[in-house]
């Protein structure tokens, strides 16, 4: 039997140098970069995404970047699909498939596949959404741990919009969504995966990062890019556009709830949420070569690693 073709996944929270590191990566081998973050999938969200600037694009093209509107919905399983072509294209030239983002939901999807989810249902939603605003979230989530105890488990009392998805799922189909998960995943990935995580020994290091460079992106202009955003698409607040970390807070700002100070602190404090979920996502995954972030010898470490 023929060996299945190589693939690299690059993973690990925001902020952690994934981006230097695959670039890095490809002025040694014959690699091709897919982006696989949630974020970077927008036009016209440049500085809230850290996506990469065009000097380091003209050296590094990424696939999977800049694909649709912000008012747009770009979902885990149209991910897999834009991935798995890019993937047969790139082995096709002869070249190696590099992964690389922090979205770990898209790669979980891309290795594991999608189970058959029942379609949103507007008026179930309304009705959860209604026992929510009376009891609280964290009743609905004790309520979850009685219907898929191993969905509930995985999620905080307070993550509404997964919390409504999961009870709407039960609701609707008659099984807990993570027996449907199981249920449902394709066949495997058909490629050697060779899976790597950059992830800090000092979560001290991590939060310094992240604020720095908060900060950089308010320096750069991330105020003024949400305002254009605004002024030139038809945009509200729950968009998955501007839900996106930092998007959220500068919206919200705009709006006069809070000043700007107050922006920043809770643009870095939900950046550092986010790391943490990330982090939580990896050390539920196998088979991954961890990874000291922000050594500069990164790429050769992986390379080293590498069969090819």
């Amino acid at each position: 039997m023929t060996a299945p073709p190589p693939a690299i996944f690059l993973m690990g929270p925001t902020a952690s140098g994934k981006t230097a590191t695959a670039v890095e990566l490809m002025q040694h081998l014959p690699v091709e970069i897919i982006s696989v973050d949630s974020a970077l999938v927008y036009r016209d969200m440049d500085i809230g995404t850290a996506k990469p600037d065009a000097a380091t694009l003209a050296v590094a093209p990424h696939h999977l970047i800049n694909l649709i509107d912000p008012t747009g919905v770009y979902s885990a399983a149209r991910f897999r699909a834009d991935a798995l072509a890019l993937m047969a294209d790139i082995t096709a030239r002869g070249r190696v498939p590099l992964l690389v983002g922090g979205t770990m939901l898209y790669f979980k999807a891309l290795r594991e596949g999608l189970s058959d989810l029942p379609q949103a249902d507007s008026a179930l939603r309304a009705e959860i959404e209604a026992d929510a605003a009376q009891r609280g979230w964290p009743a609905l989530h004790a309520q979850l741990a009685q219907l898929d105890p191993e969905t509930a488990a995985r999620l905080q009392p307070t993550d509404a919009q997964r919390i409504q998805r999961a009870l709407e799922v039960v609701r609707l189909s008659g099984q807990p969504m993570s027996a449907l998960w199981r249920a449902g995943r394709e066949a495997a990935l058909p490629y050697q995966v060779h899976a790597f995580a950059l992830t800090p020994s000092d979560r001290a290091v991590l939060h310094a990062n992240i604020a720095t460079r908060f900060d950089a992106m308010l320096a750069h202009g991330l105020v003024e890019e949400v305002r254009a955003l605004r002024e030139n698409y038809p945009l509200d607040a729950e968009m998955p556009s501007m839900r996106c970390v930092g998007y959220r807070q500068v919206w919200s700002y705009l709006e006069g709830e809070y000043d700007r100070d107050e922006m920043r602190d809770r643009g870095i404090y939900a950046t550092r949420q986010l790391a943490k979920r990330q982090l939580t996502w990896l050390r539920g995954m196998a088979d991954v070569t961890v990874l000291e972030a922000g050594q500069a010898d990164n790429a050769a470490r992986m390379q080293a690693q590498l069969p090819f």
